[in-house]
């Protein structure tokens, strides 16, 4: 079933306050060091929200220890997994993401930010917490990848970043409607949703882009468009280069192959730019700098945030949301 448009909820009569950025994290390789990136960046930009960081049982007790000392508040969360695990997906390890599910059971927030733990933040970003309740809001994706080739919008060069390419009219099907990017998205934890994607995602085939294509699946009715200054897909860069001006992004996110900081060697395609060089740099500047360090007011600080974390979760909140009826399985 999915959220009507708008999502009716209680919660808009007894709103809380408590918002905060969330994260994912899985197994026990160097994705940590995102994570850990992502915590100094919000920092840095005197973010007034915490971090949380949902992780998986196989998340090593070094890498939690790792976290907790840069402020996160880590929460333990079990995989979600589709139906039919199959070779269906662009890239193998897309299959995992489903477990991003699990954070709209994080009811004890009325708000949250999801980031991927490799997007960095540049700029406040704490005024998406007061975008309009009872939507999912995100940055619309580009499509000029390879990766989409499976799609007949990329054989005509059809993009949501450029729209002066028109939907052709001999195409038999519509236009794709708006689809976003899942690494950066606003949403509202509320456990009848929650219950909703997971009842969902039983009785829906998998498709290449795992999680992302399901929540634009889920959440298209609800969905609303936010600025891509809120998440700059890295190869929008030379995909789209009149559309970009560095200055003014918020959020870059470094998705293609290659990207990731931690693991930058300049050697895949299109990683030797300037503009990504200075972006990679950008990145490790922030991670290497100290003063950005987590820095408790005493010892107890970090069991007290993740005790009053505790508490809070465990105090029910009360709200309803209408949902439509269950939608029948694809065809």
């Amino acid at each position: 079933m999915t959220p009507e448009s708008p999502m009716d909820s209680t919660a808009s009569e007894k709103k809380h306050n408590e918002r905060a950025y969330v994260t994912f994290l899985a197994g026990n390789g160097d994705y940590v060091k995102g994570a850990v990136g992502l915590a100094k960046g919000l920092r840095k930009v005197k973010s007034a929200y915490p971090l949380i960081v949902a992780i998986l049982p196989d998340v090593p007790e070094e890498h939690r220890e790792i976290l907790r000392s840069q402020g996160c508040v880590v929460r333990e969360i079990e995989p979600v997994y589709p139906p039919e695990i199959q070779d269906a997906y662009a890239r193998a390890y897309y299959i995992i993401n489903y477990s991003k599910l699990r954070i709209w059971k994080f009811e004890e927030y009325s708000k949250m930010i999801y980031l991927d733990a490799d997007i960095q933040v540049y700029d406040n970003i704490d005024d998406l917490f007061d975008m309009e309740d009872g939507y999912l809001h995100g940055v619309l994706s580009c499509f000029c990848e390879k990766i989409w080739s499976y799609l007949p919008l990329y054989s005509i060069g059809w993009c949501q970043y450029r729209p002066e390419v028109t939907w052709p009219a001999e195409m038999e099907s519509l236009p794709p409607p708006p689809y976003f990017n899942a690494g950066m998205f606003v949403f509202e934890p509320n456990p009848l949703t929650y219950e909703s994607l997971l009842h969902t995602l039983q009785i829906t085939p998998p498709t290449p882009f795992a999680e992302q294509d399901f929540l634009n699946m889920f959440f298209a009715k609800v969905f609303k468009p936010v600025p891509p200054v809120y998440n700059l897909i890295l190869s929008v860069l030379w995909r789209h280069p009149g559309s970009v001006n560095l200055e003014t992004v918020k959020v870059v996110h470094y998705c293609p192959p290659g990207a990731k900081p931690w693991r930058y060697t300049g050697e895949e395609p299109n990683m030797d730019r300037e503009d990504v060089k200075m972006l990679i740099k950008q990145w490790w500047d922030i991670y290497n700098d100290e003063s950005l360090d987590f820095k408790a007011k005493s010892a107890a600080d970090l069991k007290e945030n993740l005790s009053v974390s505790t508490i809070i979760a465990s105090v029910p909140r009360p709200s309803v949301i209408c949902l439509s009826p269950p939608a029948p399985p694809a065809a």
